[in-house]
């Protein structure tokens, strides 16, 4: 049993319990930071056992049953070993791992300092036998590993969805990229710094933004980002002189960074320039789109709102079937909130994945069956998919 448990356990929550000072989790850790001979030491405990009872429990049938007394001691020592020595007390280890190594912790301890010799001796012979044992590589990192802990634990009911998805958004933050979660250009509420006037300003200071591009002469062409506090403090100098502000005096210099930079990455560069937005740019340099400190965090945490906020409801309608969606909503959006599998590695919107998998602008009535998913057109604006209703196949 102690065997079974031991191999079992799970080297994080014994982890924690060491660290929290338990002296028991300690001998744990170190057993099995040496599980080679640790399970050496066990198999020659248990064969030494086993074979001792069978030996003295046939010697003694046979006295007392002759030579018949060989069939009934196998058949008597057959039953007694693998209910009560083998399958009973490994079914109790596998449910009760952590409590069970705990327990047993000082006695095993005590088991590998006095069979510790013998065990490795055995070992030592059986490497003879075996030439060029080399470890084989990984399957799965060590991010890998951890989401599919999540998983289990999940799937068990101690982890719930949310914090599911809050840890697996971590994880995901390496693999992800600024041009998945950017606000796209079009998106993009900028201003022309030729056309700041007094209503101007006055527009910018209702609006739920804090910081507001802005370019000259052409689209592509970014001066600055205009932070609400800077231009509040300008115009308190000016006494409210809205028409004679110095708009370039209050612009910070724009951060450009590439569409193909990670999300951890980026959050790291954001903690490290204190800034909170950056214009993207592809490879030529033209601007694709914005992020923001908000962008990643609600990558792990979900969608952040406040009073501020303009309401944008990417889900239109929900039905017992399907959904009606905004064709600009993201496909991590959507397995995220639905538990779906669709493939988010061609395009980032569910608009886009339409349009790679149909090889054309769908039309309104539209419908397209892949993945497992029915996709129908509801609405379309020029070359823009607007309304998509999704309906599990």
């Amino acid at each position: 049993g102690s065997e079974t448990a031991l191999t079992a356990v799970s080297k994080a929550r014994i982890r924690h319990l060491a660290d929290e000072g338990d002296n028991r989790a300690k001998e744990v850790e170190k057993l099995i930071s040496k599980q080679d001979k640790l399970i050496s030491t066990l198999l020659v405990g248990n064969n030494l056992v086993n074979i001792l009872a069978s030996a003295l429990t046939t010697s003694l049938f046979i006295s007392l049953f002759g030579e018949v007394g060989v069939i009934i001691a196998t058949l008597v020592m057959t039953s007694l070993v693998v209910v009560f020595a083998e399958i009973l007390p490994k079914m109790i280890a596998l449910q009760n791992s952590d409590r069970w190594s705990l327990k047993s912790s000082l006695l095993i301890k005590i088991t590998v300092i006095i069979l510790g010799p013998v065990a490795v001796l055995a070992q030592k012979i059986s490497g003879r036998f075996v030439k060029n044992i080399s470890s084989s590589e990984k399957l799965v990192d060590a991010h890998d590993e951890i989401r599919g802990q999540i998983s289990i634990h999940h799937q068990e009911g101690e982890v719930k969805k949310g914090d599911r998805d809050m840890l697996g958004g971590i994880l995901d933050l390496p693999e992800v990229n600024i041009e998945d979660v950017m606000v796209h250009r079009k998106n993009i509420t900028a201003v022309n710094i030729d056309e700041i006037d007094e209503n101007k300003i006055t527009e910018i200071l209702s609006s739920p933004y804090t910081r507001i591009p802005v370019w000259e002469k052409t689209i592509d062409n970014f001066i600055g980002l205009l932070h609400i506090k800077s231009l509040i403090k300008e115009a308190l100098e000016k006494d409210n002189d809205l028409k004679n502000l110095n708009i370039r005096k209050v612009l910070s210099k724009p951060w450009f960074v590439p569409e193909t930079t990670s999300l951890k990455e980026q959050l790291n560069a954001f903690l490290e320039k204190k800034l909170h937005m950056a214009l993207v740019v592809d490879e030529y340099g033209s601007i694709m789109g914005l992020i923001t400190l908000e962008d990643i965090l609600e990558e792990i945490v979900g969608q952040i709102d406040d009073e501020h906020d303009v309401e944008n409801e990417e889900v239109i309608s929900e039905m017992p079937n399907s959904i009606d969606v905004d064709g600009g909503m993201s496909i991590r959006d959507l397995n995220r909130n639905y538990g779906w599998e669709l493939p988010d590695n061609e395009a980032t919107t569910l608009a886009g994945l339409i349009i790679h998998e149909s090889q054309s602008i769908p039309r309104v009535n539209n419908a397209y069956i892949f993945y497992g998913f029915k996709f129908k057109i509801l609405e379309r604006k020029r070359n823009q998919i607007t309304s998509i209703r999704v309906e599990k196949v």
